[in-house]
């Protein structure tokens, strides 16, 4: 009896102290880790939810950016972090993709890091340049069987290049993959046409299509984008059951509590809620999203395993 009154008790310190934490958390600015370049969907999400998460969290959110080996070098960071208050924002290939392509990562994603939501899904756009008389997936289809072809990404391994070569295996394409450090110089690279094509993040290439700088061939998920919602799906223009659909998320190092990860993942999924906030997000091909850490895990293992097939019959290592 004593022994059951002894861990009723200490189970109730736990769930106050747990309470407290949750009401107290956070005691200092929180600083957001952007693990690509500015201009890049995660550097886009992160800023426009900046203001109304540090109203919402009460204390002053700084958004840095970490980029590098397609996103690694800030995820890295943020899994050695022990302060409570340093996050992860980038896109889900981090967890999904990278494992299956570097080998000597240093940490594991999929264990050192602990989601929080994901925050926003987008898809990539292929996109030419209109000089290169490509107008339709078709004409690309037919020049590149007479002639080589090339095609630009925002690096190796990351979203435009896994959708591509998703595409090119699944049409029997030929393309040579011209990898740069970030989308938007790959992006200024194919509107000067020094690159014909590129398979792009729709929020940074969407813009220069509607502007008439760039020419928009499909996007590469389930859905269309809602910035752009004449540009059909790859699966509607004939490639069957083609879905390379991609996120960002907002992650946490594994010793962070579980008390200050559930306060953050309502504060944002909050934010993300907020009209306005969905109104600009929505303007720039990305859709809000928000969701429980559990829901965002059981989505990464998903994708984990899927991206690992794609990585696994294209023969992709990059270290």
């Amino acid at each position: 009896m004593k022994l059951n009154r002894l861990l009723t008790a200490l189970l109730g310190m736990l769930v106050l102290s747990t309470s407290v934490l949750a009401q107290t958390w956070p005691e200092k600015p929180v600083r957001l880790l952007v693990s690509f370049p500015p201009g890049a969907p995660g550097d886009i999400v992160a800023r426009m939810i900046q203001p109304e998460l540090q109203k919402e969290l009460g204390q002053p959110v700084v958004v840095e950016n970490r980029p590098g080996a397609g996103g690694n070098i800030g995820a890295a960071e943020v899994a050695r972090a022990s302060d409570q208050h340093t996050f992860l924002i980038g896109p889900d290939t981090m967890v999904t993709i990278n494992p299956h392509l570097y080998k000597k990562m240093g940490f594991n994603p999929l264990e050192d890091l602990k989601p929080v939501s994901h925050l926003i899904s987008f898809n990539q756009m292929l996109v030419c340049h209109p000089g290169a008389q490509i107008k339709t997936l078709a004409d690309l289809m037919a020049k590149s069987k007479t002639q080589p072809m090339n095609y630009a990404s925002g690096g190796p391994g990351v979203p435009g290049h896994m959708a591509m070569e998703m595409l090119l295996a699944a049409t029997g394409m030929k393309m040579d993959h011209i990898p740069y450090r970030g989308p938007a110089p790959a992006m200024q690279d194919v509107m000067a046409g020094q690159v014909p094509c590129g398979f792009l993040a729709a929020p940074g290439v969407g813009p220069q299509v509607r502007g008439g700088k760039l020419v928009a061939l499909g996007v590469s998920g389930a859905r269309r984008s809602p910035g752009s919602p004449d540009v059909a799906t790859l699966a509607q223009l004939g490639v069957k059951d083609f879905d390379a659909s991609f996120f960002e998320i907002l992650a946490a190092p594994k010793s962070t509590p579980p008390a200050v990860i559930d306060r953050l993942s309502k504060a944002v999924t909050k934010v993300l809620q907020q009209p306005e906030v969905r109104a600009k997000l929505l303007a720039v091909d990305m859709e809000p999203l928000g969701n429980t850490p559990v829901e965002s895990m059981q989505r990464l293992r998903m994708d984990h395993q899927k991206w690992g097939k794609v990585a696994a019959d294209i023969a992709l290592q990059l270290d």
